[in-house]
């Protein structure tokens, strides 16, 4: 217990003042740096970590798409992001070519997750950049951490009957409802605080209303990466955090929320009026 303290600790002192500085090249480098670990983690999980003509390609799209999307124009990012579909060829070429040592179920295995996790953290990004991205780019953060911490709570509690006893046997049907609850509670203090520094008037009932799709999706990406663990027989994804785990295990919702609310907030009018 002392240890995992100790390491969220060093987390936040890393964490809290980038995203003090989000609005700066810190915050991309940052994000930049996790999602090239995050996609060594993954392949490692899946076994391919030592290929390098898949592990080089896929690390080094890992640290530059967070990066690129926090500074080019759209256009030339979406040109850029295109690489993502180079990615899908080279896991297949490779299958084709590798007499068998490479499935074509494994590569595409591959394909799904890596494409998850750079999506994932280059939308982290992206959402900084939107209208009012400065007060919306902690949500995803603040979404999946809250959510996974309020249902680990209520589970305990209250928790009766297993959600997916399969994929994560100690994750119950009512820690889940507990998260969503305080996940959308979450949000609505989010705006409060926020309306204390800022001179903005957070829309209430559209805070509140996203933090429950948010909050679903944040339960639906840590049980897919549960999953894919559990396919592959690995405890965690890595050991960079100490008690922790790796990258993957402590933002693996993280990319889920991430995806969802850049995907509201950018793109519906009544979400794109939060603050």
């Amino acid at each position: 217990m002392l240890t995992r303290i100790l390491t969220a600790v060093g987390i936040a002192a890393v964490l809290v003042p980038t995203a003090f500085l989000s609005d700066t090249v810190v915050f991309p480098i940052v994000i930049a740096l996790l999602a090239g670990m995050g996609c060594f983690e993954m392949l490692r999980c899946i076994g391919l970590h030592k290929n390098l003509l898949i592990t080089i390609p896929a690390v080094l799209l890992g640290i530059g798409l967070p990066f690129a999307s926090f500074y080019l124009p759209q256009q030339a990012f979406m040109l850029l992001s295109s690489l993502s579909a180079v990615l899908m060829f080279l896991l297949f070429t490779v299958s084709l070519f590798s007499h068998g040592k490479l499935p074509i179920e494994q590569a595409g295995m591959a394909f799904i997750a890596l494409i998850y996790i750079l999506w994932g953290f280059c939308l982290m990004v992206l959402l900084r950049r939107i209208n009012n991205g400065a007060y919306l780019y902690l949500l995803p953060f603040l979404g999946a951490w809250v959510s996974d911490s309020f249902a680990y709570f209520t589970g305990r509690l209250l928790g009766r009957h297993k959600l997916i006893p399969d994929v994560s046997p100690k994750k119950t049907v009512e820690g889940a409802i507990g998260g969503i609850v305080f996940a959308m509670a979450g949000f609505a203090l989010y705006g409060w605080i926020v309306s204390l520094f800022a001179d903005v008037s957070p829309n209430y009932p559209a805070l509140i209303l996203l933090g429950l799709p948010v909050s679903l999706v944040s339960i639906v990406g840590d049980l897919f990466m549960s999953l894919v663990k559990r396919r592959y027989d690995v405890k965690d994804y890595g050991r960079l955090f100490p008690g922790h785990g790796g990258v993957l295990d402590r933002f693996d919702s993280v990319l889920a929320t991430a995806t969802v609310l850049y995907l509201l907030c950018a793109n519906t009018p009544f979400f794109a009026l939060l603050f």
